[in-house]
C-alpha cells in the first residue's frame, strides 16, 4: 500500500504546490522518487517524531497539506502529545501516514506492532481515522486527505494489496464498501485483514457457505444506515481488525448497534484481546497465533451458522 500512497501522492503534488511529506528517516527506497522530483516539498527531519510532528503543524497552519510518514507507532504513539494538542486541537492539515499497522514489522516485537493506533487515534476529536482494505481505497484516501483541510490518519499496510473484486463500489468517506457479495454472513474488516477475509470466503464458497466481505475504511465516521441495512439482511456479522478489541472497529460497530437500536441477530468481534503482542514472528504467523488468521474466521462464521 505504501507504493499506492506514494504514487498517488506524487500525482497531486506535481498540480498542487503545497503538499509537504515529512519522513521519520523511513522509507528510502519508496519515497527516493518523490524527494528527487520534488526536493522543495520533502523534508528528512531523522529519528525525531515528535519535531516531525511539530514542524508539520508550523507548515500546514502556513498554508501546505503535510504528510507525515514512518512506522505505525513512530507516527501516532511517540508523538501523541504532539498530535493532540497542535495538530488536533488546532484542527490542522496534518496527515499522519502510519507503515505496517497491526502486525506489519511483527518481527521486531512489541515495539513495532501497533494494535491500539487505531483505537487511539479514534478519540481524538477533530481527527478523520482511515485504514485502506487494498491499493485502490488506498489511493482515493489520500486523493481525499490531501483536500479535506483538516486532521487525518492513513493506517497502511506495508505490501501491495490487490483483490479480485467484481463489484466496483466506488470510495468515499465514510461509507462502508462492498467487496464481494455473498448471502449468508458478513464481515465489517479494516485495513490489511480485509485479505484474511477474501481468502476465508473462497475457502467457505467451496463448502457452500457465501461471505458478504465490508471494508469499512473509515474508522471514525460510518454510515448507520448502511450498517443497519446489513445488520437485517444477513443472520449473522463478524467484525474483523489487527487491532485491539477495545476502541477499534468491533467498538465502532457495536457503538452504531446501541445508538441506533440495531439488535444483531448473531454477532462476534474479531480482534486483539486486552494483551500485548509479545511474540515475535511474521505478519501471517502473528495473525494466526493471536486467532485473527482465516481458519479463525472460518470457525467463527461456522459458529454462528450453527447456532
Amino acid at each position: 500500500m505504501r507504493d499506492a500512497f506514494i504514487e498517488s501522492l506524487s500525482k497531486i503534488a506535481e498540480n498542487d504546490k503545497d503538499i509537504f511529506l515529512i519522513t521519520g528517516d523511513l522509507g528510502f527506497g519508496v519515497l527516493d522518487n518523490f524527494s528527487e522530483k520534488f526536493p522543495s516539498q520533502f523534508l528528512n527531519v531523522g529519528v525525531a517524531e515528535q519535531n516531525m510532528t511539530g514542524i508539520a503543524v508550523g507548515l500546514a497552519l502556513s498554508g501546505y497539506k503535510v504528510f507525515t510518514y514512518s512506522i505505525a507507532n513512530f507516527t501516532t504513539l511517540r508523538c501523541l502529545e504532539q498530535i493532540r494538542n497542535d495538530a488536533c486541537y488546532h484542527n490542522a492539515n496534518v496527515n499522519v501516514v502510519s507503515i505496517g499497522g497491526g502486525f506489519g514489522y511483527g518481527a521486531l516485537g512489541m515495539s513495532h506492532h501497533a494494535t491500539e493506533d487505531l483505537s487511539i487515534m479514534r478519540s481524538l476529536p477533530n481527527i478523520e481515522v482511515i485504514a485502506p482494505g487494498d491499493d485502490f481505497e488506498t489511493k482515493e484516501a489520500t486523493k481525499y486527505v490531501a483536500n479535506s483541510n483538516k486532521p487525518s490518519y492513513l493506517r497502511l499496510e506495508r505490501a501491495s494489496h490487490i483483490y479480485e473484486n467484481d463489484l466496483e463500489n466506488s470510495f468515499a468517506y465514510g461509507k462502508i464498501r462492498q467487496i464481494r457479495e455473498g448471502n449468508d454472513i458478513a464481515v465489517f474488516c479494516s485495513g490489511g485483514v480485509t485479505k484474511v477475509a477474501m481468502n476465508a470466503a473462497k475457502i467457505l464458497s467451496k463448502q457452500n457457505i457465501s461471505l458478504s466481505i465490508y471494508s469499512v475504511h473509515s474508522l471514525k465516521t460510518i454510515d448507520v444506515n448502511a450498517v443497519a441495512k446489513v445488520f437485517e439482511k444477513y443472520s449473522g456479522v463478524v467484525t474483523l481488525e489487527e487491532n485491539n478489541l477495545i476502541g477499534g472497529l468491533g467498538s465502532a460497530i457495536s457503538e452504531i448497534c446501541l445508538d441506533n437500536r440495531i439488535y444483531p441477530k448473531s454477532f462476534k468481534r474479531m480482534g486483539l484481546k486486552d494483551i500485548y503482542s509479545s511474540v515475535v514472528g511474521s505478519q501471517e504467523y502473528l495473525r494466526d497465533f493471536y486467532n485473527l488468521g482465516e481458519e479463525d474466521l472460518i470457525i467463527n462464521v461456522k459458529k454462528i451458522m450453527d447456532k
